[in-house]
C-alpha cells in the first residue's frame, strides 16, 4: 500500500486514506493503549477489530450500504475497506431542499431500521458516519457497534441520533421525526417498544 494519508485520528483510531491493489481505500488502525498489560491490549484490538468487521458484514446482509472490506488484519488492529466518495450528511444536510431532507432522513430511518431488523446496532449513529454519494446513502464506523435484538440497544442507538440532530442540525427541528417515520416503515417488530425504550432514556437523563 502506498500514497497513505491521515484522515482522522482519534482516542481510538487512526483513519488513513490509501491504495488498495490500485484500488483507493480506507485503512483504520485501532491503537494500542500504553495503560493497559500489553496482552489485554492485543486481545481487546484483535477482538474489537473482528467484531466491526462482523458487523459490516451483517449490515451488509440487510440490505444496508456500507464500505466493502478489503482485508482484516486481527493481528495488527487494521480493517482496509473501500474508500466511499461524497460528502458527510453532516456537512450537505443544509444545502438539501426541505423535500430533499424529508426524503433523505427517511432514508436513514429505514437503513436504520434494516440494520436493527437483522441484530446490528450501529452503536455511533451521528450524520458524521453517513455518507452521500450520488443518492446512495453509506453507513460507516462501526467501531463502537454490537449485535443484538433487545429494543433498549435500539432506542439506545436512535437516542444518539436524535441527540446529533438536535446539537448539529439544530436549525432542522423535525428532522429526527421523519427518521422516525422511516424507521417505522421499514421496522420488522413493534416500533411503539422501541420509541418507548427512546422515551424512557430521555426520562433518565432528566433525571440524573
Amino acid at each position: 500500500m502506498t500514497d497513505v494519508r491521515v484522515l482522522y485520528q482519534g482516542a481510538e483510531a487512526l483513519i488513513e486514506k490509501t491504495v488498495w491493489h490500485d484500488l483507493p481505500a480506507v485503512c483504520k488502525h485501532r491503537l494500542s493503549k500504553s495503560y493497559r498489560l500489553h496482552h489485554i491490549d492485543h486481545l481487546l484490538i484483535t477482538q474489537r477489530t473482528k467484531e466491526e468487521a462482523k458487523l459490516m458484514m451483517h449490515a451488509r446482509q440487510s440490505g444496508v450500504s456500507v464500505p466493502l472490506l478489503y482485508d482484516v488484519d486481527m493481528k495488527k488492529g487494521c480493517l482496509t475497506m473501500e474508500y466511499i466518495p461524497g460528502s458527510r450528511v453532516k456537512d450537505m444536510l443544509g444545502t438539501l431542499s426541505s423535500v430533499q431532507q424529508h426524503q433523505l432522513c427517511q432514508t436513514i430511518g429505514g437503513c436504520i431500521a434494516r440494520l436493527h431488523n437483522n441484530g446490528v446496532i450501529h452503536g455511533d449513529l451521528t450524520t458524521s458516519n453517513m455518507i452521500i454519494d450520488d443518492d446512495q446513502l453509506t453507513f460507516i464506523d462501526f467501531g463502537l457497534g454490537t449485535l443484538s435484538h433487545e429494543d433498549e440497544q435500539r432506542g439506545v442507538d436512535l437516542h444518539v441520533l436524535m441527540e446529533a440532530f438536535e446539537s448539529t442540525h439544530s436549525e432542522y427541528p423535525d428532522s429526527f421525526k421523519k427518521v422516525w417515520k422511516g424507521y417505522e416503515k421499514a421496522f420488522d417488530g413493534d416500533a411503539s417498544c422501541v420509541l418507548q425504550k427512546i422515551k424512557d432514556i430521555i426520562r433518565r437523563g432528566r433525571y440524573r
